[in-house]
């Protein structure tokens, strides 16, 4: 308990908040790399995915590929790039290695999506003479968005979670506290730092759940109340 509030009382000392490492920018670079690697996967992920289940073709690698990806090690794959892209280019070797791990969920979620409509919706679509862009943009997106938002959700949360790594080839960010805390053996800059990472990602979480209910169309989501409202026990079945 006492290791508790001395990281709480040193995460919000004076001197962590406007010291040569402040927190708001420590904040800020930490969002700078998952924003950035979240950007650059889902510019490559969404199309490919989207076309994926639009056509029905290439899942079996797509799979494959998301499961081999996952299976890297995070921190073994940033030193590799590092390595292979030279000290200097630290930067971009991280940023690689974040974009490649935000890449199978976001993969996953976009094809998921399309995947999950149900197949008569959009036979009906052919039916009244829409062509397969207008059958993708007006009637596969909308109703596979909140699958997608689903995806990105979860590559945020990943990515967040291993940019704490990029502090080991001095990138800075919110993993900076915890690794010179370990040098230092100060574990309530430890568990602090570590307090700040779980509580960014609490806050990402949370705003990607309400983008991921307000992706569910409105008609959805009045249909879901409905059937809740009708299952609801003491509550009559509508004939």
């Amino acid at each position: 308990m006492n290791l508790l509030l001395e990281a709480f009382a040193w995460l919000f000392s004076p001197e962590r908040l406007a010291g040569s490492h402040p927190l708001p920018e420590a904040v800020l670079v930490h969002l700078g790399y998952t924003f950035l690697a979240v950007v650059i996967a889902a510019a490559v992920a969404i199309p490919a995915g989207w076309a994926i289940g639009h056509t029905g073709r290439g899942r079996e690698l797509a799979v494959g590929v998301s499961g081999a990806a996952r299976a890297i090690p995070s921190f073994g794959l940033i030193l590799l790039l590092v390595l292979l892209l030279g000290v200097t280019r630290k930067p971009e070797a991280a940023t690689i290695a974040f974009v490649l791990l935000a890449i199978p969920p976001i993969l996953a979620g976009a094809y998921a999506g399309l995947e999950a409509i149900d197949r008569r919706t959009i036979d009906a679509g052919r039916a009244q003479g829409m062509t397969e862009w207008q059958i993708l943009w007006r009637i596969e997106v909308p109703l596979g968005l909140a699958l997608l938002v689903a995806g990105l959700r979860s590559a945020v949360l990943q990515v967040v979670a291993t940019v704490t790594l990029a502090a080991y080839v001095n990138l800075g960010g919110l993993g900076e506290d915890i690794i010179q805390g370990l040098q230092l053996r100060r574990f309530e800059q430890v568990l602090g730092g570590a307090i700040a990472v779980a509580a960014l990602a609490l806050v990402l979480d949370g705003v990607f759940a309400l983008l991921q209910r307000a992706a569910v169309p409105r008609h959805l989501r009045a249909a879901s109340r409905s059937r809740r409202v009708t299952t609801e026990p003491g509550v009559p079945a509508a004939a």
